[in-house]
């Protein structure tokens, strides 16, 4: 089916959201961080808006949410409950600060699991989207702004690298779609569907 069916496009994601008291567990893990010299040359997530993403679908035309949903769902069907954390940090290049995600080995496989299923989902439906050598579990914290120390995001992420939340329980995942920011604001991200997990 292809990806370009006309009408007005969305743009969409998967992922995990973590429980409200976790995200207040990360939340005092950032004010530490955004304490230290030269934290106002990042661009902070704010605390509502962090999730680990499973799959990014970019913009998708709305005609296709349909067969999407039903993929899904189909998707949340064929996997298991598992248990992570929110705990270390990391970085991608100089752009990207992250809170990375603990976890056994059969947590991690499952979460790996979905979110392969997630992205067979969006290939199922027409929606090409970019493939990933190996998928990294992170919950995104900041940004970078422009005039960043290059050494900069390594300093923050070894800052974070004591961090350990709370484990909880992950029996569902979600759809949501991102809307632009406008006068000034950061994206906006809005829950479309949450599909539990097993059977």
């Amino acid at each position: 089916m292809p990806s370009d069916r006309p009408g007005p496009a969305v743009r969409l994601f998967t992922a995990v959201v973590p429980p409200p008291d976790r995200l207040d567990e990360l939340e005092a893990a950032v004010r530490r961080l955004r304490e230290l010299p030269g934290s106002d040359g990042l661009r902070w997530t704010g605390r509502d808006v962090r999730h680990c993403t499973l799959a990014f679908y970019g913009d998708v035309a709305e005609g296709l949410l349909p067969e999407l949903t039903e993929r899904c769902g189909r998707a949340a069907r064929r996997s298991v409950p598992f248990r992570m954390a929110a705990g270390g940090g990391g970085h991608f290049g100089q752009g990207v600060l992250w809170a990375g995600v603990l976890a056994g080995p059969d947590d991690l496989a499952a979460l790996r699991g979905l979110a392969e299923r997630a992205g067979a989902a969006a290939r199922g439906t027409g929606i090409a989207i970019e493939e990933h050598r190996r998928y990294t579990p992170h919950l995104t914290l900041a940004r970078t702004r422009r005039g960043i120390a290059p050494d900069r995001l390594a300093g923050y992420a070894a800052e974070l690298a004591g961090f350990a939340g709370t484990p909880w329980d992950v029996t569902e995942y979600a759809l949501i779609r991102s809307h632009p920011p406008a006068g000034g604001a950061d994206s906006w991200y809005e829950t479309l569907a949450t599909w539990r997990l097993g059977r």
